[in-house]
């Protein structure tokens, strides 16, 4: 099967093979970033699928260095969070986004440019350039908006948890992370969805990943699979636990901000890029 590429309105692309599915967007010279992004999509997926055994592999100090440009940003962007488990696959998409992103911005001077690959996004923005959207909840509710300038330092934005694509080890419904590049915020907002939990509670209905999606690269390790209506103690208590591995990752330099949602509950660590909906939200930022 070949990549399919179609045009959108409002000038965007639509490019798709297999699993990935991207939209982009950019203000002028829209013909030449457009036609890069093509050239560079047409092996993209290949070259990932040449070396999967290994971006399924958890990541350590020793491991090998993938060969292909997208698997090494993969592999470099899982394994800044060692010694945490976590595979190169975390952030697969966001690293997918940055490498079209590239092609698009090496091939004409852009001044706002992004590519969305189901929700994971990378963002080009010169200085003085905006880009904003809004945060849905797992019912499709508003739950804030984004907005980003240009010249911050923040070209990634990635969103996980157990209303995303993959299986989550945690029971956040959604956590959205803004960083530096969309792999580097595709693997963090993983992790920190993770990390969002209540271990002990015995409403929280647990599988093995391998039992759910039998080419899992989390193999038998528990994955959530239904979460029970909780207290406010126990939404904050969950949250509180995913704000403190924000707040590392922050402070190491790994992400801007972050914002965690559960139940009608959130909170928030970094820069304050990202706006609660809700007054009840910000109460628990």
């Amino acid at each position: 099967m070949r990549p399919v590429c179609a045009p959108l309105p409002g000038g965007r692309l639509h490019l798709q093979h297999g699993p990935i599915d991207l939209i982009l967007g950019t203000d002028g010279a829209r013909a030449e970033a457009f036609a890069a992004a093509r050239q560079r999509f047409d092996t993209l997926l290949e070259e990932l699928v040449a070396e999967l055994d290994l971006l399924r592999t958890a990541v350590s100090c020793e491991d090998a260095t993938p060969r292909g440009t997208v698997a090494r940003a993969m592999h470099r962007a899982a394994q800044a969070h060692l010694p945490l488990f976590v595979t190169p696959m975390a952030a697969v998409a966001g690293a997918v986004a940055d490498a079209i992103l590239a092609a698009m911005t090496a091939a004409a001077p852009l001044r706002r440019a992004y590519v969305n690959n189901g929700g994971d996004i990378a963002l080009h923005l010169a200085p003085g350039e905006t880009f904003s959207l809004a945060m849905a909840g797992l019912d499709r509710s508003d739950l804030g908006r984004i907005e980003v300038v240009g010249g911050n330092g923040i070209g990634g934005i990635a969103t996980s948890g157990r209303g995303g694509r993959s299986l989550s080890m945690g029971i956040a419904d959604s956590v959205t992370v803004l960083a530096r590049d969309a792999a580097s915020a595709d693997v963090a907002a993983t992790l920190i969805a993770n990390a969002v939990d209540l271990p002990d509670h015995p409403g929280i209905v647990r599988c093995p990943a391998d039992t759910v999606q039998d080419d899992s690269d989390l193999g038998p390790r528990p994955v959530v699979r239904a979460v029970p209506p909780l207290g406010p103690r126990e939404i904050d208590a969950a949250l509180d636990r995913g704000r403190r591995a924000a707040d590392r990752m922050a402070a190491a330099g790994l992400i801007r901000s972050a914002a965690l949602f559960l139940q009608g509950r959130s909170c928030q660590t970094g820069p304050r890029h990202m706006r609660p909906d809700t007054e009840r939200s910000l109460a628990h930022a």
